[in-house]
C-alpha cells in the first residue's frame, strides 16, 4: 500500500532530478549569453554589411529590368533574384466608416462585402444553469480529479519541462 511518506520520498527524488536538469540548462543559457556577448559586435557588422550588399544588388536589378524579361527571375550563386508580380493588398483605417459607405453605396452587396460574426458568449453562458445550457444544446463537462505534477515555473523550469516532455514522448509507444 502506497503511503504519503512514499509519495513524499518520490517527490524529493523528482525535485532533485529537476534541479540537476535546471543546473545544466542554466549553465547552457549562461554559455549562450557569453557567446552572444562575445559575437554581438561581429554580428551587427555582418548584418549591416549584408543589408548594404542587399541594397546594392536591388539597385542593380532595378536599373536593369531588361535582363529579366524572360525569364523574370534567375538563380545566381544560390540567390534567386529578378522580378515577380507584387502581392496586392487593401487596407483601411476606419472599419466603421468602410461599413457605412458599403451600406450607402452598395446596399445590394452588403451580405457579400461585410462579414457578420455571431458567437456565443462563453462567460455569459457559464452563468446559466446546467438545465438552461442543455436547452441551448450546450454540453457541460464536469472537471474530475486528475493527477498533476507541476513546479512553480521559472524560465529554466519551462525549458526543463520541455526537455522532459520531449523525452517522455520519445519513450512512449
Amino acid at each position: 500500500m502506497t503511503t504519503l511518506t512514499d509519495i513524499e520520498k518520490s517527490a524529493r527524488h523528482y525535485r532533485d532530478a529537476r534541479e540537476c536538469l535546471a543546473a545544466i540548462v542554466a549553465a547552457m543559457n549562461d554559455g549562450i549569453e557569453t557567446i552572444k556577448r562575445g559575437n554581438m559586435k561581429r554580428l551587427k557588422k555582418a548584418v549591416a554589411e549584408a543589408a548594404e550588399r542587399h541594397d546594392d544588388l536591388k539597385a542593380l536589378i532595378e536599373a536593369a529590368p531588361e535582363c529579366f524579361v524572360k525569364p523574370r527571375s534567375v538563380v545566381l550563386h544560390g540567390i534567386k533574384l529578378g522580378f515577380q508580380k507584387g502581392k496586392g493588398r487593401i487596407d483601411w483605417d476606419d472599419t466603421d466608416q468602410v461599413v457605412r459607405l458599403i451600406k450607402k453605396h452598395y446596399p445590394e452587396q452588403v451580405d457579400l462585402l461585410i462579414v457578420t460574426r455571431e458567437n456565443p458568449a462563453r462567460e455569459a453562458l457559464a452563468q446559466l444553469t446546467a438545465a438552461e445550457l442543455k436547452k441551448l444544446g450546450v454540453s457541460v463537462t464536469e472537471g474530475g480529479d486528475a493527477v498533476f505534477i507541476k513546479p512553480a515555473d521559472s524560465a529554466v523550469d519551462k525549458m526543463v519541462d520541455a526537455l522532459l516532455r520531449d523525452a517522455v514522448e520519445e519513450v512512449a509507444p
